[in-house]
């Protein structure tokens, strides 16, 4: 019984971590069909903010919760206005400017933090459940999970902004004649996937170990899940992130970790295969 619990806190855990590492790819993808591959490090970003904060004496929620999402969400307002703006429309372009971007970050921050390994430990300590211990920092990024997906349906349906954000990217110069600045829309929507993914780094630098080049790990899943999910955005992350995230862990329960990820490869290569729009392409037509 013990065992059973744990297994399910670490299911809910693999499949939290996902949604959060995806929303913001989610949100900038999914509503801009921005190509971003930027987007592990702006999560690398969000960790270093998290640690440069913390070595100025700023409490580590803070930090994690607030400044990382604020400092990758300005950085975000920035390279949108002076390199995205440009590229819309031109998916190729886009992705080659991201990916040049993305190898610009990591040269800035290299110079700046160095190339060695930086952390933060996880606060909250740990606590038992039988013959078995359980970080609580665990049951942080549930919450979070939880919150941030709730959040981004909450803002998308029932605010004016989301409202004005959803049929801007659906009909450009409808917006513009009825006097909405379709370039603002652009550069919020982006700060917001850009913070988002800033909030996640920062979530996660105390789970793993920081270094300039971490986002090359993250990129992968969240597009997977993303493309995975289809059309609809939250519906789309989070029932891509509870399949891939459960089997991801369950394949690791079974065997190792790296097994684990060829497992949550295959997966999304065959559910691609079987639904090529995703998720909710096939499934949850409607909605968001």
């Amino acid at each position: 019984m013990d065992l059973a619990v744990v297994v399910i806190i670490q299911v809910l855990y693999a499949v939290a971590s996902l949604v959060i590492i995806s929303a913001g790819l989610a949100v900038i993808f999914g509503m801009m069909k921005v190509i971003n591959l930027a987007h592990g490090e702006f999560m690398m970003l969000g960790a270093y903010s998290v640690i440069g904060a913390t070595r100025l004496g700023v409490n580590l929620w803070v930090a994690m919760l607030l400044i990382a999402p604020v400092a990758v969400g300005a950085i975000g307002v920035l390279l949108e206005r002076l390199v995205i703006r440009r590229l819309y429309g031109r998916m190729v372009d886009t992705m080659l400017a991201t990916w040049g971007l993305s190898l610009l970050l990591v040269g800035i921050v290299t110079s700046i933090f160095g190339n060695t390994m930086a952390g933060v430990s996880a606060p909250l300590g740990s606590f038992s459940i039988g013959a078995y211990s359980v970080s609580g920092y665990t049951l942080v990024i549930i919450a979070v999970a939880v919150v941030l997906a709730v959040a981004i349906r909450w803002v998308l349906l029932r605010t004016q902004w989301g409202l004005i954000a959803r049929g801007t990217m659906q009909k450009p110069d409808m917006a513009n004649a009825l006097g909405i600045s379709p370039s603002r829309v652009y550069s919020v929507t982006f700060a917001a996937g850009a913070a988002i993914t800033g909030l996640a780094g920062g979530l996660l630098a105390p789970l793993t170990g920081v270094v300039p080049a971490m986002g090359g790990a993250f990129i992968a899943k969240a597009f997977i899940t993303v493309i995975s999910g289809g059309p609809a955005i939250v519906a789309g992350l989070v029932s891509a992130s509870g399949l891939l995230g459960a089997i991801n862990l369950l394949a690791t329960f079974a065997s190792t970790p790296v097994l684990g990820e060829v497992a949550l490869l295959v997966a999304a290569i065959v559910m691609l295969r079987l639904l090529p729009h995703g998720i909710t392409g096939r499934f949850f037509k409607g909605s968001l």
